[in-house]
């Protein structure tokens, strides 16, 4: 679904990626780990199409075609979503409102036409049941007031109602207590299906508790320097960055 070939990036021309490769398939949830200024979130702008870093060698490739020169909307039509470490408020908009809007901007992207305002209301209820969220929320200007957990749920919602089939998770776990880790976890899980694919971005084990990934990456100094499976996680809890820093050096 998503390959990532040597791809370098930078910023105010300061290097951030130093050759990134990473192939994801089809239903597969890849977790990328690693210290602070390892280019993670960079990594995460870079997929979604921010404007305000400049790719300098290499490709993305989604489902087979490179997507650098789409803009971040484009990518979002064609079913690239990022879920923010730290969402913005927007005072003044409903929920709903900025849901019907995101859904049909995204559906005549896809020359599919703006949906009835009826099928919206089913739809909305049907994912906000599934996700176990109260009519209350909806009821709110997007992210005013809310919770960090509340916040991240918000994008879960977000996510589930466009229907994406990569999904980026940037740090989601950030700020969140254990119950609101859980909801979060529970969320994304109930969204796993054999035709959308997930990378999660994540400082800690914990939140690969919930959300078990099939393959994990450790990423230091703009590259990924190792790679294994679930155990890779919590070998890497238990040691911490430096000795698998100093072993790929």
């Amino acid at each position: 679904m998503i390959e990532i070939k040597n791809l370098h990036a930078e910023i105010d021309g300061k290097s951030i990626l130093k050759g990134v490769d990473l192939t994801i398939g089809k239903g597969e949830i890849h977790a990328i780990m690693g210290p602070n200024g390892a280019g993670k979130s960079t990594l995460s702008y870079i997929v979604a199409g921010h404007e305000d870093y400049e790719v300098t060698q290499g490709d993305i490739l989604f489902n087979g075609e490179s997507i650098l020169e789409m803009s971040a909307d484009e990518r979002a039509a064609a079913g690239v979503f990022l879920a923010f470490q730290y969402p913005v408020e927007i005072p003044g908009v409903q929920m709903t409102t900025f849901l019907k809007t995101a859904l049909n901007a995204v559906r005549n992207a896809r020359g599919e036409g703006d949906l009835e305002t009826l099928d919206f209301i089913k739809l909305l209820r049907k994912t906000t049941e599934k996700l176990g969220i109260k009519d209350e929320m909806l009821k709110r200007p997007v992210n005013v007031g809310f919770s960090g957990g509340e916040k991240k749920r918000n994008e879960v919602l977000q996510m589930a109602m466009l229907d994406p089939s990569f999904c980026v998770l940037d740090e989601t776990d950030s700020g969140l207590d254990i119950d609101a880790l859980r909801i979060v976890a529970d969320g994304v899980n109930a969204l796993r299906a054999d035709e959308r694919s997930f990378l999660v971005i994540t400082h800690y084990q914990r939140l690969l508790d919930y959300i078990v990934p099939d393959h994990v990456h450790i990423m230091a100094d703009g590259k990924i320097i190792k790679s294994g499976d679930a155990q890779l996680a919590k070998d890497l809890e238990e040691q911490g960055y430096t000795d698998f820093i100093s072993e790929a050096a």
